[in-house]
């Protein structure tokens, strides 16, 4: 029974040490976005169309309604896009709605998970662009901390940020900048004032690079669903809509990059 048992355990060891991690070092990361559109529907499988007929006829009654018309084709990339822009944007045009009048809003670009194409812009659409439960909130930083706030931002080379942000950064080293001039809705930045501020919560907390946003106060943080930014989103373009306006959103030189 001993010779079985250490038998067994043996076996146990060599299979374990079979299946033990090998040490690889990672040697780089690359990364992209592809764009699913109707370029992949030229050639269609009607096997694979008709088994999944009654899934997207459930699918489209709920992500196919229109929530309004974009300009034209929009992307998130650093130091400043439109697509990063308008959801910087929507978040000051939000703010009327909970009382605020913020003078900076602050998107991240990580937030943004999916780019808006030329046409109408459905809820699924939006649901793509925005799919985490992120929900609008509000604090206020001194003019110190607004300045800490923009150097986080120029190290990570841009985020999204509201009309009337004048960011200069300029490269420092191989993958970060450093900030070289700030100004807000043309003026310079007062190290003791106080500065309104509308971001999201994961924001808030610190993340992405930018703990300076914990260092608010007279912090509003509402937490009910309807405060998630796809509904901000959704809000905007549906008020677009009801006027007969195209959403729209260009590249402004809101964060500039200084050879």
């Amino acid at each position: 029974m001993i010779k079985k048992d250490f038998f067994v355990g043996v076996c146990a060891i060599v299979a374990m040490a079979g299946c033990a991690p090998k040490h690889y070092q990672l040697a780089g990361v690359e990364r992209t976005r592809i764009i699913v559109d109707s370029r992949y529907d030229q050639n269609p499988d009607a096997e694979a169309a008709k088994f999944l007929a009654p899934y997207k006829h459930v699918n489209d009654s709920v992500m196919g309604p229109v929530m309004g018309v974009v300009a034209h084709n929009m992307h998130a990339q650093r130091p400043e896009s439109d697509l990063s822009n308008l959801m910087a944007d929507i978040l000051v045009w939000a703010s009327k709605d909970y009382g605020e009048q913020p003078v900076l809003g602050i998107y991240n670009m990580g937030g943004i998970r999916a780019d808006l194409i030329k046409g109408e812009v459905t809820y699924g659409d939006v649901l793509d662009v925005a799919p985490f439960e992120n929900k609008i909130c509000f604090l206020t930083l001194t003019g110190n901390k607004l300045m800490e706030l923009f150097q986080q931002i120029a190290r990570r080379g841009g985020e999204g940020v509201s009309r009337g942000v004048e960011l200069v950064i300029m490269p420092d080293g191989k993958s970060a900048c450093k900030l070289v001039s700030a100004r807000l809705h043309g003026k310079e930045i007062d190290p003791q004032a106080k500065y309104r501020i509308t971001t999201i919560n994961y924001l808030l907390e610190g993340n992405d690079g930018m703990p300076a946003l914990r260092e608010g106060t007279d912090i509003v943080a509402p937490n009910e669903v309807s405060n998630n930014t796809r509904f901000l989103i959704m809000n905007f373009f549906k008020d677009k809509q009801k006027r007969g306006e195209v959403v729209d959103a260009k590249v402004e030189g809101r964060i500039r990059i200084k050879n």
